[in-house]
């Protein structure tokens, strides 16, 4: 019982060591406690890229690629966005003839005379997008980003105004192999990892 009174009173020395000081360090600098845990956080948060692999948004000069400004929204095979629930037998099959994919380079939906199916585009915050659908509402420079749940569309994206970089445009064709090449790209596995991970969170 004693060393449970001794090993309280530690634990309440050392919260009020630690309070005592930020209390200081917010006197002497000026910058709030809030605000040095939110940069502290930002900066653990950044530490994490293992291996000191850089972002995909960080890791190339996209300037080099042309590039539009979109509204994108996020959508997902299920009835809400497609009207199809699992049992039927077009369930997440895009208007190319593939299935629907969350990965490194993702199935999204877009205006074909704008962006024709297989162009592959780079969407910060997001990632690669290879036009695989098309949607009765995706006119002009609008573009649908598979997500797998609706959970997933509204907690990672939503709706947003973003300029994409045209990596490659399209020739009208896509099939699962070429999709799945882009994926499994040597080259591109460290991306992918991080992709993934980050994903999951």
């Amino acid at each position: 019982m004693n060393k449970m009174k001794m090993w309280t009173k530690r634990f309440s020395m050392t919260c009020l060591f630690i309070m005592a000081l930020f209390v200081t360090f917010q006197s002497l600098s000026g910058v709030s406690a809030k605000m040095f845990i939110k940069g502290l956080t930002i900066a653990l948060s950044k530490s994490e890229n293992v291996s000191g692999t850089p972002s995909l948004e960080d890791a190339f000069d996209w300037s080099k690629y042309p590039k539009h400004t979109v509204t994108a929204t996020g959508y997902t095979a299920g009835f809400e966005s497609t009207g199809k629930y699992k049992d039927h037998p077009e369930y997440g099959i895009t208007y190319s003839g593939v299935k629907v994919k969350r990965d490194l380079f993702s199935t999204i939906a877009a205006d074909l005379t704008v962006f024709p199916i297989g162009t592959i585009l780079f969407i910060p915050g997001y990632g690669y997008g290879v036009v695989a659908d098309k949607g009765g509402a995706i006119k002009g420079n609008k573009l649908d980003l598979y997500y797998e749940t609706v959970e997933d569309v509204y907690r990672l994206w939503g709706k947003k105004q973003v300029e994409v970089y045209v990596i490659q445009k399209g020739d009208g064709k896509l099939t699962e192999k070429q999709l799945q090449a882009l994926n499994e790209d040597k080259t591109m596995q460290v991306f992918r990892q991080a992709y993934i991970k980050s994903e999951k969170r």
